[in-house]
């Protein structure tokens, strides 16, 4: 298999497949992925209005629109 390097935002709309290797990754949480399951802890609970950004809206996984 041959690698790949990308500087930006990747898409892809078959699904990926092999091992990924994160170079930066920030957060203040807990962030746990195994096979097709991935933890998330600590998210924000209202929309912190920065665009991109993921938060838990009463449960359902949103992402913010920003201001």
């Amino acid at each position: 298999m041959a690698q790949t390097t990308f500087s930006g935002p990747v898409v892809s709309t078959n699904g990926f497949e092999g091992a990924a290797t994160v170079t930066t990754l920030t957060t203040t949480g807990t962030v746990t992925i195994n096979g097709t399951t991935i933890i998330i802890s600590d998210l924000p609970t209202s929309d912190p209005s920065v665009a991109g950004q993921v938060y838990s809206n009463s449960g359902v996984l949103t992402v913010s629109a920003g201001a």
